[in-house]
């Protein structure tokens, strides 16, 4: 097994309260500088950033997870992965069939922007990514297991959009991959408050939407290679692969 250090919750310009400054140069360039191996791209309720993202990585030698932040209709921001650019792209076509016609406005909420490797600006979404879409976070899973995908509730520490905060709990019926603490808790603080927690499986991710933020945590995978099996595996904890919080 080999140590590969993860980020798996990074935003682009694609998402509105994402830098303009996080272009796929400067997020890989970012990435390198801090000894990352894979980061995850997971901008709100769009993967239109990560087949770009996904050429660039393969060019500085950063792998590149490709996903999204769903925001789900009881507003909990979750994060999902997909292994083939085929499942992604109908992943991307349910998202916009359910994502509300609530119009960007630039100036409040921030700039929406598909980009290219050289930064230009191949389109700018009309609608309002950080919306909440009209499925249940009981549907986003099964959609996304249906899929072969990677099901993670992100940032269950936050007061805001986490699943705890706005369920009270998490529903023993919801199939996890793994959940998501902020770089505002730990793994001991969040089992010692919610002691059913302590057989779930945990990452640590920046939610980064600066360059500087970038791996500001990471969670540490043994796997054999960075390949979407190995990392499903680890988070299952299958074969000898396994995840560590740092």
């Amino acid at each position: 097994m080999r140590l590969y250090r993860a980020d798996l919750h990074v935003h682009t310009v694609l998402s509105p309260c994402g830098s303009l400054e996080m272009s796929p140069k400067q997020i890989v360039a970012s990435a390198r500088k801090k000894g990352l191996d894979i980061l995850g791209i997971t901008d709100h309720n769009s993967t239109r950033q990560c087949e770009v993202m996904k050429r660039v990585g393969v060019r500085e030698g950063i792998h590149i997870l490709c996903g999204v932040e769903v925001n789900t209709r009881e507003e909990v921001h979750c994060l999902a992965f997909f292994e083939t650019t085929e499942r992604l792209e109908a992943f991307e076509q349910i998202m916009e069939n359910h994502l509300p016609d609530i119009k960007n406005d630039p100036e409040k909420f921030g700039y929406q922007a598909v980009v290219d490797e050289d930064e230009l600006i191949l389109d700018q979404p009309g609608k309002l990514l950080i919306s909440a879409i009209d499925l249940s976070i009981e549907e986003v899973e099964k959609k996304v297991h249906e899929m072969g995908g990677i099901f993670i509730p992100a940032h269950i520490d936050r007061m805001r959009n986490g699943i705890i905060a706005q369920l009270g709990f998490i529903p023993g019926t919801l199939q996890c991959d793994a959940l998501e603490i902020s770089p505002f808790t730990n793994h001991e603080t969040m089992v010692e408050e919610y002691r059913y927690l302590e057989n779930y499986m945990f990452i640590q991710g920046s939610d980064a939407h600066y360059p500087d933020d970038i791996g500001r945590v990471h969670t540490r995978f043994y796997i054999e290679n960075t390949g979407f099996t190995e990392i499903k595996m680890a988070l299952a904890g299958l074969n000898g692969r396994k995840t560590e919080l740092v």
